[in-house]
């Protein structure tokens, strides 16, 4: 069966593979992670997301095939690419250009850094509608999915289940759902939710195994006891 495993913090949830048949790279991970060439206004905000504390915790293994969600900026994608660049395969959704000028932006200057970064070298792109209008991926062709502070952009748009139904297919039988997000304290409406930024833990779960995730775990890796929700 499909398994997702989910850590969450004061501030952010994370669903994420406690363990696994692959063995756990360590020092790949932090040749990644200390990279040089990576983006410095990102490297700053590394004590903030702890990325070696969370991909360490979701287990990740460079012979993988993943999908990352939503890559946004790249934030994570300078990390997973040089990881996954000599023995696994890393395939990002991004947004569709064709949405609006903000998002052909986005894409654009994503697609840039494809061919001209070379912490993006041999990452995959495809678009990721939201709602999905078709497959992101190849059903069952994807060890691990990943997604870092998105839930409740998805939750906005009325699509959470939907898109986490698209990872649920993307995964082999046995695969992982790794997510990080902001948390909603529990009692949240879904009208906080849908415009505050934060998803309550008891949603995530709810919507996760109603698909057919099982949770395997829970981290409070990223907490941050100074967020008071209030921005």
């Amino acid at each position: 069966m499909k398994t997702s495993c989910q850590a969450f913090s004061k501030y952010i949830f994370l669903f994420g593979l406690l363990s696994s048949s692959f063995a756990f790279a360590d020092d790949l991970l932090k040749a990644a992670i200390n990279n040089p060439d990576r983006n410095p206004s990102y490297v700053k905000r590394d004590q903030f997301r702890h990325p070696y504390e969370t991909l360490s915790f979701f287990q990740i293994n460079p012979s993988m095939s993943v999908l990352e969600l939503a890559a946004g900026g790249g934030w994570y994608t300078e990390i997973l690419g040089p990881y996954f660049k000599d023995s696994g395969k890393l395939v990002v959704t991004h947004y569709n250009p064709d949405a609006g000028k903000y998002f052909k932006r986005s894409r654009d200057a994503y697609e840039k850094k494809v061919l001209n970064n070379p912490l993006f070298q041999g990452i995959k792109v495809v678009t990721g509608n939201i709602p999905p209008t078709e497959p992101y991926i190849q059903s069952e062709s994807i060890d691990m999915v990943l997604t870092f502070r998105n839930l409740h952009n998805w939750l906005a748009r009325d699509s959470m289940k939907e898109v986490m139904n698209e990872a649920y297919k993307a995964l082999k039988p046995g695969g992982y759902f790794g997510v990080v997000e902001h948390r909603a304290p529990e009692g949240s409406s879904l009208a906080f939710m849908k415009t505050s930024g934060y998803v309550t833990q008891s949603l995530a779960i709810k919507v996760a195994e109603s698909i057919g995730f099982e949770l395997i775990a829970t981290s409070e890796i990223n907490a941050n006891n100074k967020d008071t929700k209030d921005h």
